[in-house]
């Protein structure tokens, strides 16, 4: 071994101090290659389970990243529940409360990848790697997954009530939300369409079937057929628990449909048929090549999904890896 003279080596560590690491740079697709190398063949067989039984979850667990990243970046804090004392939960705020599920899967992936690789897979990332398998095995795009985020110790509900995107607000609205955590109209329109499948309850539609911005009559946009399975579905003295697919056609396929479906007036959220309306003018193209091209929009969606991923994570020594996804270590 050559011997270096010891200033020489000084300098050499102090440089090594100042020079970023690749686990506090940016987030890559091998990053537990050498620490947990069954991580996506762990998550995909408890997705496969989770799925047999309750066909939506999928969709369930994408919405649960979406809504975990849009608050203060993809930090896993919308897994956490109240403690009394220092968090806040996310899971109460206006756009989860009753809504957002399939935390039990998440629960069950992070025993399963306890037991194979301890204290080395975030939740986060659970997340992340969820929403592929959920996409893939609904005969959706595969993609590799960017890896390396850690947990958050905190949660943020005032952010969660104010920073997610709602199925009543109007396309400039949503727009803005998108902007604001670096995201674009076709990354706008493309994460939408994981609208392919899933379902939602009736009390989110509700005003679009029977009171429409206060005029006592549905929606004029939506197609009067499906105006009328609607208001079957879900009857205006119902719950409002009662669940409608989000795609009639497809409801439990990843695929293009959803696009088809707005322009047929047959979108079942405000949300999504405001990208198809006179309002979503500087969308309509985007729906239109999406609708003809399922090539087109699998490519986005999958470009869109890395970059909803990369929005702000904890990486390096920021943050902890959660030993259970539902408290702080």
């Amino acid at each position: 071994m050559p011997h270096f003279p010891s200033f020489i080596v000084t300098f050499i560590l102090s440089l090594s101090t100042l020079l970023p690491h690749n686990t506090n740079g940016q987030l890559n697709s091998t990053f537990y290659s050498n620490t947990c190398p069954n991580v996506s063949a762990i998550v995909k067989n408890v997705m496969q389970q989770a799925l047999q039984s309750d066909p939506r979850v999928g969709a369930s667990l994408i919405r649960l990243h979406f809504h975990d990243c849009f608050v203060q970046g993809c930090d896993g804090s919308i897994l956490l529940d109240n403690n009394g004392t220092t968090i806040v939960s996310e899971k109460d705020a206006g756009p989860n409360t009753n809504s957002t599920r399939g935390f039990d899967v998440v629960d069950n992936i992070k025993i399963a990848l306890e037991n194979a690789c301890p204290g080395v897979v975030s939740c986060a990332d659970i997340l992340a790697l969820a929403s592929q398998e959920a996409v893939s095995l609904a005969g959706g795009p595969s993609w590799n997954v960017l890896l390396g985020r850690r947990d958050s110790r905190t949660a943020n509900r005032a952010g969660a009530n104010t920073s997610i995107p709602t199925p009543f607000e109007g396309l400039s609205n949503i727009t803005s939300k998108f902007s604001a955590v670096g995201l674009n109209i076709n990354d706008l329109v493309a994460l939408s369409g994981a609208h392919t499948f899933g379902r939602a309850q009736c009390r989110l539609i509700s005003s679009r079937l029977y009171n429409f911005n206060n005029t006592g009559n549905p929606d004029p946009l939506l197609n009067t057929t499906y105006l009328a399975t609607l208001q079957q579905a879900c009857p205006q003295n119902g719950t409002g628990f009662n669940v409608v697919n989000l795609d009639l056609t497809t409801p439990n396929a990843f695929d293009n449909n959803y696009f088809s479906n707005l322009q047929n007036n047959e979108g079942l959220l405000q949300s999504d048929q405001e990208l198809f309306s006179t309002q979503g003018a500087a969308t309509l193209s985007i729906v239109n090549n999406f609708s003809s091209n399922q090539t087109a929009f699998f490519q986005s969606f999958v470009q869109s999904m890395i970059n909803m991923g990369n929005i702000s994570p904890l990486v390096g020594t920021n943050g902890e890896i959660r030993s259970n996804c539902r408290r702080p270590n």
